[in-house]
């Protein structure tokens, strides 16, 4: 590991976005670019939506982010001849020249966000230029690391969020006028959800971003395990080289607020009488016989009031609330901010996962971090364990506590939407 280039990195000061060479889809080579497209690695629940990708496509960017062989050395070497063997067959065909990428989702129901794709220059945390604001699982994390190391390629971008303010017009307006040129590419997913990318090459316009970025500071929205692994592998190469960048999406939420939902938990061996057996005393437990939708609004209510679940899986829902201070006062922790005590997540883990219901938070045979709400509560009924449905987070507390250097638990947020994956790659060679 060479060291050296990384610290004549860090008398750089600020974000460092650069252009790439995009490995794009031919659509003239797939059905359609919506079939080869997927949702981030970890919001497809596997195997249901795994599944349901590969048949949309043989040439789906599942095959490569989510590889399916008997062990992790086999799945990695299949995606990485998979890659190999498609910009072979011109299946994935890269652009000519080095740019940055305006993408754009809209819906028919009002959705409009803007960002830019690009590589950004990969931080030391010290320099607290990209903001974590949760934890991270090891293995994951190592498992993410094995495949880029076998592709040598970033697969799929992940999604930070600044805020530009009215003194840094420039990247709005290339932006804006990009997005009035005929699109690279455009298409609509199965979620209703319309796909645009433009590339922008003009030197000037890559300077004027480069420049405005430089001044912001970035909070990861989605993909903590894909920064600790770019982290993680541009130290084990020696600087300068291609692991010092890595793909990112960037979105100004003071023009293109994201929307901020919940990650919610399937505790696999954990039946729903047994989790509330275990309650007693200690939580307000209420059966609420209601539609999913009631029953959230249910759980929304409760949460403004404190600490609150819906748990799932027995054909109803039952709000869990109002846990006992001795209780929290014994279990968690009290070095951190209030805002940090008091959050959802953490009573979850700190107090009901870790002394409540004994579930260990990081094992894929107890628990699954599963994004869509109803998909939880089908997969709990199914097999027999407990949904635990969360009310999101506000945006401003996940920035504030990120700029205190504070991570939440694991998994406490899920930000959107979420770029498609499939979209634009970037091949380290090129």
């Amino acid at each position: 590991m060479n060291t050296a280039g990384h610290s004549e990195a860090q008398a750089h000061r600020g974000l460092e976005l650069t252009p790439f060479r995009g490995l794009r889809y031919d659509p003239d080579r797939v059905g359609s670019l919506s079939a080869v497209t997927s949702p981030p690695y970890d919001v497809v629940v596997r195997p249901d939506g795994l599944h349901h990708l590969q048949s949309a496509d043989p040439h789906n960017i599942v095959r490569l982010i989510l590889p399916e062989a008997d062990t992790p050395e086999a799945r990695n070497a299949q995606a990485a001849a998979t890659l190999r063997r498609w910009r072979a067959e011109g299946i994935l065909t890269p652009d000519p020249e080095p740019g940055l990428y305006v993408y754009q989702q809209s819906d028919d129901e009002g959705l409009l966000q803007r960002g830019i794709i690009g590589t950004l220059r990969v931080t030391d945390p010290d320099e607290q230029l990209v903001l974590p604001h949760e934890d991270v699982m090891p293995h994951i994390v190592a498992d993410r690391a094995a495949l880029m190391r076998a592709t040598s390629a970033n697969l799929e971008p992940l999604l930070l969020t600044y805020r530009g303010d009215e003194s840094a017009p420039l990247t709005a307006a290339r932006i804006e006028h990009a997005a009035g040129r005929p699109p690279l590419l455009a298409t609509t997913t199965e979620d209703g959800v319309h796909h645009r990318l433009w590339s922008l090459t003009d030197p000037a316009d890559v300077d004027a971003i480069a420049k405005e970025l430089a001044g912001h500071q970035a909070l990861i929205a989605d993909g903590h395990h894909r920064w600790a692994t770019y982290l993680r592998l541009r130290k084990e190469h020696a600087s300068p080289s291609p692991w010092d960048h890595g793909l990112v999406l960037l979105v100004d939420t003071a023009r293109y607020p994201l929307r901020v939902r919940a990650i919610h938990r399937l505790l696999h061996r954990l039946p729903v009488a047994d989790a509330l057996a275990a309650l007693h005393g200690l939580f307000r437990v209420r059966r609420v016989d209601a539609a999913l939708p009631d029953a959230l609004a249910v759980l929304a209510e409760a949460a403004d009031e404190g600490n609150a679940f819906l748990l799932a899986g027995d054909g109803t829902f039952h709000l869990v609330d109002r846990p006992d201070p001795d209780l929290l006062a014994r279990t968690v922790p009290a070095d951190r901010p209030e805002a940090w005590r008091t959050l959802d997540a953490t009573v979850l883990h700190a107090t009901l996962l870790e002394h409540v219901w004994r579930v260990p938070d990081d094992s894929p045979a107890h628990i699954a971090y599963i994004h869509d709400t109803a998909a939880t509560v089908e997969k709990a009924e199914r097999d027999g364990g407990t949904a635990v449905l969360m009310h999101p987070v506000r945006e401003e507390i996940v920035r504030d506590l990120a700029r205190q250097g504070v991570t939440m638990p694991r998994k406490s947020t899920s930000f959107g939407p979420k770029p498609a994956s499939g979209l634009v790659l970037r091949a380290l060679d090129l």
